[in-house]
C-alpha cells in the first residue's frame, strides 16, 4: 500500500505545470459546455459527454496532485485519456473556434498528464 508522505514536500515544477494545464483545460471545457448548450442539437450530445467528462477529470486530477494523493499517477493517466477523447470529439467541429480552443487545451493537458503518469509522486 502506498503511503502519503508525512511532510508536504513542495510540488515539482513539472507537477505545478501539470496542475496548471489541468485547471486551464477545465476552464476551457466549462466554457465549451456553455457554448454547446447554446448550439443545441442532438449531434452535440457525444461532444458534450466528452467535454463534461474531461472537465470533471481535469479538476479531479489537479485536486489529487495538489493534495499529493497516492493515486495521482493513475489519475493523470486517466485524465490524459479523457483529454484525448475530448480533443478528438471537439475536432469533429473544426469550424467552431471554441471547439478548437478546447481541443488545443486538451492536447496540452493530455501530454503533460502522460508525463506525470510515469512519475512517482
Amino acid at each position: 500500500m502506498t503511503q502519503q508522505p508525512a511532510t508536504a514536500t513542495p510540488m515539482s515544477k513539472e507537477m505545478q505545470d501539470c496542475v496548471q494545464a489541468c485547471m486551464s483545460c477545465h476552464t476551457v471545457c466549462e466554457e465549451t459546455m456553455s457554448s454547446c448548450m447554446q448550439m443545441g442539437g442532438q449531434a452535440q450530445m457525444q461532444v458534450m459527454r466528452a467535454v463534461m467528462d474531461c472537465a470533471e477529470m481535469t479538476r479531479l486530477c489537479a485536486d489529487m496532485m495538489m493534495r499529493r494523493s497516492p493515486l495521482s499517477a493513475e489519475m493523470c493517466a486517466m485524465c490524459a485519456r479523457a483529454c484525448d477523447m475530448c480533443a478528438e470529439a471537439c475536432m469533429s467541429m473544426p469550424d467552431d473556434a471554441q471547439m478548437m480552443r478546447c481541443a488545443e487545451a486538451c492536447r496540452t493537458c493530455a501530454e503533460m498528464c502522460r508525463k506525470m503518469s510515469a512519475v512517482t509522486m
